[in-house]
């Protein structure tokens, strides 16, 4: 079971090395393909902010409506909470997504 975690490592680490030396010896940087990937990143990451604003307000707006319409039953307002806890989580997560992608471009370009 070890050997085979250690194999799968090595594996990986050669597979990953293996294509970052081809694509910078074999084809060189091509301007186009890199300012194509770019607008891709941001034209991705604009329409992820866009939907996720509303995305996140209607879950904790629906989280507050749990909490407060629950009556007394615990298992209501522990989804609540859990509802908007995890969703302001996740908006927090693609706030960052432009941190993320800016290392990305930074790595790549």
């Amino acid at each position: 079971m070890k050997s085979s975690k250690i194999f799968y490592i090595f594996l990986f680490t050669f597979i990953f090395l293996f294509f970052l030396s081809f694509n910078s010896f074999c084809f060189g940087a091509d301007p186009k393909i890199v300012s194509t990937i770019n607008s891709a990143f941001e034209d991705i990451e604009s329409w992820i902010l866009k939907i996720s604003t509303p995305a996140a307000a209607v879950a904790v707006g629906t989280g507050i409506f749990m909490k407060k319409f629950s009556f007394g039953d615990e298992e209501k307002i522990r989804t609540g909470k859990k509802l908007i806890k995890g969703s302001l989580f996740s908006y927090a997560f693609i706030l960052a997504i432009d941190l993320i992608l800016a290392a990305i471009k930074s790595l790549v370009g």
